[in-house]
């Protein structure tokens, strides 16, 4: 394979692949093009199996949710593999296997960069999304981190926030995919253009369409506590909500200025007013909040999360269990208990008897790792993003941040 430039002269141009480049392997780290080649030249080529799994999260989180298998199997859709894969949207933990591919190694060596850092980065921002839902409870999250990242990658960014349990995204694209309204308010530039909160406030309402919610930002120039009061007898029932994105720099003590604001509102007759809370937000800061706030915008935390280290490790070849050191060779079924949630990892070949099969809770344990690829064609059709989400939040309940 043959590394190609893509000097255009000097001209500018968007530093990123397209799909037909990440099929043909161009973003590939280098080794593995040299073992393709060495494969090739010496006529090495043999089946095995790959798995993968997460050795260890960051921030000491006890568990993470598995994202990217869609594109994963966009990506090797044709190609003479089988797949055996937890669903999409599975909370799992450390050491347990997550997906196994088998094939000759030479059919997806040129890929394997491109399969983890489809897996990696959406179950971070998968697992940080719902970490952010588990803290805020029935308190809606927004993901509101388009911005953070570059734009290619919002689509992937909001779907896997969405599925991670945020209730709503910001970006438009990435809510057309996903079948729903992007969410939003209104920017610090619309009333710094017109010059004031209340009359911002009004133009929205007159402009845009009534099924959208009329939340206005209350830090732009003034005090929010007074402009909150301001906004609210200006536009009575209308007024849905108000948003705080006040800078850390002027923050002070948050809670306390949130737990002053309601207290005002709710005195002169406007406890029908939300209050969302962004700028800075994660699960740690949703918590501390929660008293006080209705529902919270998250960026940087969900779109900039620190991904899952998942690795790619041979654990089979022409039949034989083999791995490297530190890695437990054998494929392998991972079995869970629908009822409490715990897992046991088994030799594939060894398996479980009816006796074993019976969890301490009195559930029958179900194997995770399913077939949803046969040589190249994708077994079963692609569970829609809601249905993905709606099995995140259940499983939820099981686990602790």
């Amino acid at each position: 394979m043959q590394v190609e430039s893509n000097d255009k002269k000097g001209r500018p141009r968007f530093h990123i692949a397209s799909p037909r480049e990440i099929r043909e392997g161009k973003t590939t780290d280098i080794y593995f093009v040299r073992t393709h080649e060495i494969l090739e030249a010496k006529n090495l080529d043999r089946p095995v199996k790959a798995e993968f799994i997460a050795k260890g999260f960051h921030d000491g989180w006890k568990w993470a949710v598995f994202c990217g298998l869609e594109e994963i199997l966009s990506l090797l859709e044709g190609l003479p593999l089988t797949i055996r894969a937890i669903p999409e949207g599975t909370v799992f933990r450390v050491y347990e296997p997550v997906m196994e591919i088998e094939g000759n190694y030479k059919d997806f060596c040129l890929l394997e960069t491109a399969i983890l850092g489809l897996m990696c980065q959406a179950s971070g921002i998968a697992t940080k999304a719902a970490r952010c839902k588990k803290a805020a409870g029935p308190r809606p999250v927004l993901s509101f981190g388009a911005r953070r990242v570059h734009p290619s990658l919002t689509p992937m960014v909001d779907r896997s926030a969405y599925i991670g349990g945020c209730d709503g995204i910001s970006a438009v694209k990435g809510a057309e995919l996903l079948g729903i309204a992007p969410t939003g308010t209104m920017p610090h530039a619309l009333i710094l253009l017109i010059g004031d909160t209340v009359k911002a406030a009004q133009a929205f309402d007159e402009v845009i369409e009534p099924d959208v919610g009329r939340v206005v930002l209350i830090d732009t120039f003034n005090d929010e506590k007074f402009e909150a009061i301001r906004l609210a007898e200006a536009m009575k029932e209308k007024l849905y909500g108000i948003r705080l994105d006040t800078p850390s720099s002027r923050r002070g003590n948050l809670p306390n200025m949130i737990e002053e604001i309601r207290w005002e509102l709710d005195i002169r007759g406007f406890s029908h007013v939300k209050i969302f809370v962004s700028g800075g937000m994660d699960e740690y800061k949703i918590l501390d909040l929660n008293k006080y706030v209705d529902a919270y915008g998250v960026g940087t935390s969900i779109s900039n999360a620190p991904v899952v280290d998942f690795s790619m490790d041979i654990i089979e070849i022409s039949g034989q269990p083999v791995a490297k050191k530190g890695k437990m060779s054998g494929s392998k079924q991972l079995y869970r208990c629908p009822r409490c949630l715990k897992d046991q990892v088994v030799y594939l070949k060894r398996g479980l008897s009816l006796s074993d099969l019976t969890c301490g809770c009195g559930g029958t344990l179900e194997p995770l790792l399913l077939p949803i690829m046969q040589e190249g064609d994708v077994l079963h059709p692609i569970p829609s993003p809601h249905q993905i989400r709606e099995n995140v939040l259940s499983q939820l309940r099981h686990f602790e941040l």
